[in-house]
């Protein structure tokens, strides 16, 4: 297990993995020396791609996942990752397209623990009434997310 710390403009990523894949990718809270070291090579392409990513060049992730959990935690993930880029859906959507409105809480559970942010786009979950309900990376970082991938961009009047 390798792992690299990139810093964002929302802050410090660490990103862990191996040759067999993307492991975990979580913001951090703390401070935490940035890596002054190569990228090692396991996650030299998921780092450029993160950096394409945040300079608003990519809209898709190329790279392999190395996923640890539930069976239903990996149909969450899994679930999440086809939601497009530029795009919200609702954790209710979500369930139901999980196959079971019922299953509302148990996926936004998973939707939580998500390990990989970002690749699979867990801040692309928001509440039925359009509300920013919950992000394991804190709720600025998700409106940051959805802004960046917005379709319409904002100008400045004056």
């Amino acid at each position: 297990m390798v792992s690299y710390i990139l810093k964002t403009e929302i802050g410090n990523l660490e990103i862990k993995g191996t040759k067999e894949g993307v492991s975990s990718i979580l913001f951090l809270d703390t401070t935490t020396e940035i890596s002054n070291t190569d990228i090692p090579a396991a996650l030299k392409p998921i780092v450029t791609q993160l950096q394409e990513y945040f300079a608003g060049k990519r809209t898709k992730f190329d790279c392999k996942l190395s996923l640890k959990g539930t069976a239903f935690q990996k149909k969450v993930w899994t679930q999440l990752q086809t939601i497009p880029y530029g795009k919200t859906v609702s954790y209710q959507k979500m369930a139901k397209e999980l196959g079971d409105p019922k299953v509302i809480r148990a996926a936004a559970s998973a939707n939580g623990k998500n390990p990989i942010s970002i690749i699979i786009p867990c801040h692309r979950v928001i509440g039925s009434d359009g509300s920013l309900t919950g992000y394991a990376g804190g709720l600025h970082r998700k409106k940051w997310l959805l802004a960046l991938e917005s379709p319409v961009t904002q100008g400045v009047l004056f």
